[in-house]
């Protein structure tokens, strides 16, 4: 899933992320900077991503061009 970064906070790591397609929002999940190359997230920041089995967003990742383009485009 495609999305941007909605809030993050770098010193508890809570975080939202909005998902393109339908602007649902979801939490970050405890593990979601974990072997990403993130270190930190900024507000606006795209992202691709998948979701954990509670509905969180994990495994942030950067896409390629073709990934974050717009859905429908």
């Amino acid at each position: 899933m495609q999305g941007v970064i909605k809030a993050y906070d770098p010193s508890t790591g809570d975080g939202v992320v909005i998902r393109d397609t339908d602007l649902a929002e979801y939490d970050l999940s405890p593990a979601a900077l974990e072997g990403s190359i993130f270190r930190m997230l900024r507000q606006g920041q795209r992202v691709v991503f998948s979701l954990d089995a509670s509905g969180r967003a994990t495994t942030l990742r950067l896409g390629s061009e073709r990934d974050m383009e717009t859905p429908g485009a």
